[in-house]
């Protein structure tokens, strides 16, 4: 028997203008579902900082075998313009903090996705707090009462963090910010100068022109917000967009980190469209963004939510998912997260497993029975 509930949490406020509703602003709320079997003792957090967990393909069979779990929401639902990671900490602090208040003995952390680095970030900050300010250098007023410690965490087809995500995905060829259609062809993976397999050669210098321009976007927000903030009447934050995301060459060339998957990564196979499409479209990785946002959760010098680093910071167990058919998660992040983890770190092959297990349920299953008898041992 089990039951599932509406919960709404009080957030502490964000920065200015998070959210374009009043009421938000005035009195924020963060809102999910909690699905409790009978007895139930152990509860799960599903959280990702921007995706809507609520309809998560593991809260059904988790619940069958007796684990609670929480699909919360953050602040940033569904819109992660303004994201700021640190602000994201509060959120799943809050999570934590009512289901230790409901009476749940073990909390476990279910890093999914973009869930895996926010949740090593999260423990990481809940056993060691060191964040007072957001990279932007604006305070955020977190309190170690505000982060309760977690008892173990669940990584499962688990990026190894949103900044990282951009530095592999980020199109390199832009010549022009200010144009989406300029393109160097001699760093172009989708143009017919560079097909795959591609060269050691080109995808080395790929790499280090993706590095270059993340560095060029990062050094123009911190300009920009040194120079409105010094106006006469200061201006905290500037939008901008940022073109092409979505230009990783493993998703072409799958001798590349080489596991089972099929071509185009998985933001091509959810909407249906070739990879070069979905790198021109208007919705993909930090195409409408602001200059803190961006140097908190894309930028690669600046953001803090690196997951690998954060986990090695951790000390509870840990249970590793790898989808062996991912088309986004890769083996050398597999690696990362087993290194960071160390001995404290189980690990399991999910094999044929697809980022998102759409029409896999047998290996959902799969899953949800080696959380729980990784979470029954703590």
């Amino acid at each position: 028997m089990e039951s599932s509930e509406l919960v709404v949490l009080e957030a502490k406020p964000g920065a200015a203008m998070d959210s374009q509703s009043g009421l938000h602003t005035g009195r924020p709320r963060i809102y999910g579902k909690l699905t409790r079997p009978t007895g139930s003792k152990t509860a799960a957090l599903l959280l990702h900082p921007t995706s809507n967990y609520m309809g998560h393909y593991l809260i059904e069979p988790l619940a069958r075998r007796g684990i609670a779990t929480l699909a919360q929401n953050t602040r940033y639902v569904g819109n992660d313009s303004l994201l700021q990671m640190e602000y994201v900490l509060l959120d799943v602090g809050a999570a934590v903090s009512y289901l230790r208040s409901i009476g749940f003995e073990r909390v476990v952390l279910i890093g999914n996705s973009g869930g895996a680095a926010t949740m090593s970030f999260y423990q990481a900050q809940a056993e060691k707090l060191t964040i007072s300010d957001t990279p932007a250098g604006d305070p955020v007023h977190i309190k170690p009462e505000d982060l309760p410690k977690a008892d173990g965490i669940a990584l499962t087809a688990s990026h190894i963090g949103r900044a990282r995500v951009m530095l592999s995905a980020i199109d390199p060829s832009v010549t022009d910010e200010s144009d989406p259609l300029s393109t160097n062809p001699e760093l172009d993976m989708y143009g017919p100068a560079h097909t795959p397999p591609y060269s050691p050669d080109f995808v080395a210098r790929y790499r280090a022109a993706q590095h270059e321009r993340v560095k060029r976007i990062s050094d123009r927000a911190i300009e920009r917000l040194r120079y409105l903030r010094s106006l006469p009447e200061p201006i905290h934050d500037e939008a901008f967009i940022v073109y092409r995301t979505y230009a990783d060459p493993r998703y072409l060339d799958l001798s590349l980190d080489a596991n089972q998957r099929v071509a185009g990564g998985i933001r091509s196979h959810s909407h249906k469209m070739g990879p070069k499409a979905v790198n021109y479209s208007t919705n993909s990785l930090a195409r409408f963004t602001t200059c803190t946002a961006w140097l908190s959760q894309w930028s690669f010098d600046h953001s803090r939510a690196d997951g690998p680093q954060n986990l090695a910071r951790t000390s509870v167990p840990i249970v590793l998912l790898e989808h062996t058919a991912d088309a986004s998660v890769y083996p050398s992040h597999m690696e990362e997260w087993r290194q960071a983890g160390g001995e404290r770190l189980v690990s399991h092959d999910i094999v044929g497993g697809t980022h998102y297990l759409f029409n896999q349920p047998a290996l959902i299953e799969q899953s949800a029975d080696l959380i729980r008898d990784w979470a029954n041992r703590l």
